[in-house]
């Protein structure tokens, strides 16, 4: 199977893509970057560039971008599965929200990537489908309180033009997802955002 690019640039319109747990999203992509101590950073799926432009505009990060899109300004057109750098190039290899977009069956190929390029550090979301259950309590005086759980809900997936399979759909528990990730890295961390419990993080050293 040959994959290409499957929306254009039009995609990014703000008010359809950029809403307040996008935004929570950027804050944890960005945070996760930085303080990872990364000096060069490279960044699968340029999407609309906000990553990139903080990075360039307010750290001193070398930052490049892929992206399989030829119209979203990214520095490389290229695919995650055979990206286009000598192995170790970078310190930090970033994927957030892309690897969805692959069939399951690819993901090894790209998993394998990833650990070729990086020198340690690979940091990667994907959706995590399901209703969340979220509790936030805040007092005067009292540090804030946040509490969430997601709803197992076993819904068969549908491909949407875009998302080959989302965690928490039936077939993708997050267990799978964990074994094709520890072939090639182990996992140092893993969140859900109370902001934005559709995206589930992992923190990834490569093995």
């Amino acid at each position: 199977m040959e994959l290409g690019k499957q929306v254009d640039k039009t995609a990014y319109n703000f008010k359809r893509y950029c809403g307040i747990d996008r935004w929570a999203s950027y804050h944890y992509q960005l945070s996760e970057i930085i303080t990872s101590g990364a000096q060069s950073v490279l960044e699968i799926g340029a999407g609309d560039g906000v990553v990139g432009a903080y990075l360039k505009h307010n750290t001193q990060i070398a930052y490049t971008s892929l992206d399989i899109a030829d119209d979203v300004g990214a520095d490389v057109v290229g695919s995650i599965t055979a990206l286009p750098f000598p192995d170790a190039s970078f310190d930090a290899v970033c994927a957030f929200e892309v690897v969805e977009h692959l069939p399951y069956e690819k993901l090894d190929a790209a998993l394998s990537e990833l650990a070729r390029v990086s020198r340690g550090i690979v940091l990667i979301s994907v959706p995590h489908f399901g209703p969340a259950l979220k509790l936030r309590f805040k007092a005067p005086f009292i540090p804030e309180i946040s509490v969430s759980t997601k709803v197992p809900v076993p819904q068969q997936h549908r491909f949407n033009g875009q998302h080959y399979w989302e965690l928490g759909k039936r077939g993708y528990p997050v267990s799978r997802f964990r074994r094709s990730l520890e072939t090639y890295f182990a996992i140092q961390r893993e969140f859900v955002p109370f902001e934005n419990q559709y995206h589930h993080f992992f923190i990834l050293e490569k093995k």
